[in-house]
């Protein structure tokens, strides 16, 4: 089983769940706000941390837990449907999952997805 997170603009989330919906297997997300800044050193290709020029960008974190059959398609999903090819559109991180268990059912593994 996968994690898959995805930090996106705003404006690429309802592309994004519309094209995760038309996937076989979507499982399901929950969608947080979060603030941050990339990597990159922003306009004035200098950035010194202090309470004035602490520059933080809303963006939208995207929680996907899939079986490993249905990762790589929502990853795909995910990218397609995120990229406007400029700087900020988004990471996508895939991690490993040791186990699951629904708490309603007790359903475990992929049973739980």
């Amino acid at each position: 089983m996968k994690e898959i997170k995805a930090i996106l603009q705003p404006h690429a989330v309802s592309r994004v769940v519309r094209a995760l919906h038309e996937l076989p297997h979507f499982p399901g997300f929950t969608i947080s706000d979060v603030l941050g800044q990339g990597r990159g050193r922003g306009q004035s290709g200098a950035f010194v941390i202090n309470e004035e020029s602490l520059f933080l960008q809303p963006r939208k974190m995207l929680t996907i837990f899939a079986s490993e059959e249905a990762a790589a398609g929502i990853v795909e999903a995910i990218r397609s449907h995120a990229r406007t090819g400029n700087p900020g559109d988004g990471i996508i991180v895939v991690t490993e999952i040791i186990e699951t268990i629904r708490i309603r059912s007790g359903e475990a593994q992929n049973d739980a997805l």
